[in-house]
């Protein structure tokens, strides 16, 4: 009789701990919309180039792509897990893609094949970390190395310049429905999908028991390993439709696109309130972390910062988000 209820009570615990979590969560998300508001409005008076169309246009174009990798790497880190190989494997997505369309391969076949090979490789990591036992961090610290050394052999360094690709496979990066850019839409579409997956669905809650506590998540009947094998692969995956979109916005392959995109990811989500324990995180969270982050570095920009104090400034950033993660984490101990 008393098998039978500890699941049902180490489920109920985890559902009253992640209920807990919400308000601290809804603060943070309340603070980061003051902070950007408040930054939108120092820099409007700062610079005049600031609240031009053409400088907020970049910015959302450079988050709105960059976010669809930060839905993944949010979602992974909530399940307990981490991926430092989202540079490389988007770049990777980028060159396969690029490399097949140059040697006769339809470019939408192309796009499919390097989404599926992203795909591939996030389900590797799952195996090794779940299966074989290997940490997060070494595996895709490995897989980084490994995928970048592959995108520069294969195009022996140099950009792939995709000249010939035709207009309508352009339009994903380049494009805009009803004055919208396509991939504003894109974006939209993802960040909402995953939101109300995450939110509303049983299968999606698991991903928060798991990276709370793993043990009694396995108790309660929970396949921890499935679901951080699951968190893995869409983040991999994600990095592999964010490469297709970079592709058909640059109209290029760039053998060296994404170093230090890791950086940027994670700490979008680590400023949304993702936890680097598990267990807690949103996705409007994260993608707020990464509208902070864009707003600060087209700030640096516009105020002719040296790019050597940018990356002081982005990794201090970084630093205190995690610190701040850290000293809640203790407090929720």
């Amino acid at each position: 009789m008393a098998t039978s209820e500890t699941p049902s009570g180490i489920a109920e615990t985890a559902v009253r701990r992640t209920a807990w979590w919400e308000p601290a969560l809804k603060a943070r998300e309340t603070g980061l919309i003051v902070i950007i508001l408040a930054l939108f409005a120092v820099m409007s008076f700062i610079s005049p180039y600031f609240l031009t169309v053409d400088n907020l246009r970049a910015m959302a174009m450079v988050f709105a792509i960059e976010s669809i990798v930060v839905v993944g790497m949010t979602i992974l880190l909530i399940s307990g897990g981490i991926d430092l190989s989202v540079g490389s494997v988007t770049a990777l997505a980028m060159v396969a893609a690029g490399w097949l369309f140059l040697n006769g391969v339809d470019p939408w076949v192309a796009a499919g094949l390097a989404i599926c090979l992203t795909t591939l490789i996030g389900m590797a990591m799952g195996f090794l970390t779940t299966v074989i036992g290997l940490h997060h961090f070494i595996v895709s610290l490995g897989v980084m190395v490994i995928a970048r050394g592959v995108c520069l052999l294969a195009t022996g360094g140099r950009p792939l310049g995709l000249y010939s690709l035709p207009p309508e496979f352009k339009f994903i990066g380049q494009g805009a429905l009803g004055g919208i850019p396509l991939v504003l839409i894109i974006f939209a579409v993802v960040v909402v999908a995953f939101d109300l997956l995450l939110r509303r669905t049983t299968a999606f809650r698991k991903v928060f028991y798991t990276g709370s506590n793993p043990k009694a998540a396995a108790y309660s009947g929970i396949r921890v390993g499935r679901v951080v094998f699951a968190t893995t692969t869409l983040c991999s995956m994600l990095c592999g439709v964010a490469g297709v979109i970079y592709m058909a916005r640059f109209g290029s392959a760039q053998p060296s696109f994404g170093v230090g995109m890791e950086l940027n990811v994670i700490a979008a989500a680590v400023i949304g309130g993702a936890s680097l324990s598990g267990g807690s995180g949103t996705i409007l969270g994260a993608i707020l972390g990464a509208i902070l982050l864009s707003v600060v570095s087209s700030s640096l920009a516009l105020l002719n910062v040296s790019v050597y104090w940018q990356d002081i400034i982005r990794g201090s950033i970084l630093l205190t988000a995690v610190l701040f993660d850290h000293y809640l984490v203790r407090r929720r101990r």
